[in-house]
């Protein structure tokens, strides 16, 4: 069938049929693990047996269990610590590296090397260089700065900040790479303009810059808010698989594998933490798109 003007009659089912193959992927891959999420977090499952269903039993479980409590802390304080270095540090280093320069390119490529890094290659160099006999220690110990190794790895409070240390130093070079993009649509003519009245560098970048990279900056808070709550692999490559002493410096989701691990490996309530870390990723990415909404006003 042909329309008036000759072209062939399209169905309104047209457009679904070419939907279709990614909504499948998105509901096989995506949408079927959440739902089967949360009912097996509903349920006594484990690895080797099916459940039954008892409620919220498991929701009443992780807020009387102080492992839970104590991994919901640090994973609230690895937000708090990681998030602002992720904002400012990578905003910093772009505009370093932004001014057109011979040889700026390789700047550029070194900072940017720990992204492409594998996580688990940069724990492993990290634990080399904050071990008791490893680079720092020797270091600080040869320049007579400290009579007994710093516990960097042994310590639970250390390493936790050992942890973040290495999230923010792998993520430095992913967000510069955003701010670059934000910092390359930052009028110069403004710049040109105010450093006519008089402003100098700071106060044009306070005045001009900011106000101008704030949408990104909201951007990557939220980003890397979710990838903070997320953290795993920095703690257990520093820390070994019980999370460094008495396992102190577990997070949510190294407190989720640990639980569901194994042959008696309790599905059910690993499937109720993981919600429960849903809901906490959830409110703070809704608080980062109310936050950019509000900019946008």
């Amino acid at each position: 069938m042909e329309t008036e003007t000759g072209l062939p009659h399209r169905s309104w089912w047209a457009p679904y049929l070419f939907l279709a193959p990614g909504l499948a992927m998105v509901a096989l891959f995506s949408l079927w693990p959440f739902v089967n999420t949360v009912v097996l977090s509903l349920t006594d499952a484990q690895i080797l047996r099916g459940g039954s269903f008892v409620g919220l039993d498991n929701y009443r479980r992780a807020f009387a269990d102080p492992d839970f409590w104590v991994a919901t802390g640090n994973s609230v304080l690895y937000l708090v610590v990681v998030v602002p270095c992720l904002v400012l540090l990578p905003l910093a280093l772009a505009v370093l590296v932004q001014a057109k320069i011979p040889g700026i390119g390789f700047f550029r490529s070194a900072f940017y090397t720990p992204v492409i890094a594998s996580a688990v290659v940069v724990g492993l160099i990290w634990q080399w260089v904050l071990r008791s006999d490893g680079l720092v220690n020797t270091v600080f110990q040869r320049l007579h700065l400290v009579s007994e190794p710093i516990p960097f790895l042994t310590d639970s409070a250390m390493l936790l900040v050992s942890a973040m240390i290495v999230t923010v130093w792998k993520g430095l070079g992913y967000y510069m790479v955003f701010y670059l993009a934000a910092l390359g649509n930052v009028s110069a003519t403004l710049h040109e303009a105010a450093a006519i009245d008089g402003a100098g560098p700071v106060r044009r970048f306070f005045s001009i810059t900011v106000p101008q990279v704030k949408p990104m900056m909201l951007l990557v808070g939220t980003l890397s808010a979710i990838s903070a709550l997320r953290v795993f692999t920095e703690i257990y490559i520093l820390g070994g698989e019980s999370g460094g002493p008495g396992g102190g410096a577990r997070t949510l989701p190294f407190l989720i594998r640990q639980v569901g691990l194994g042959f008696s490996g309790e599905t059910g309530y690993a499937s109720a933490i993981s919600i429960l870390l849903f809901l906490l990723t959830l409110v703070f990415s809704l608080l980062g798109r109310r936050l950019s909404k509000g900019d946008e006003r």
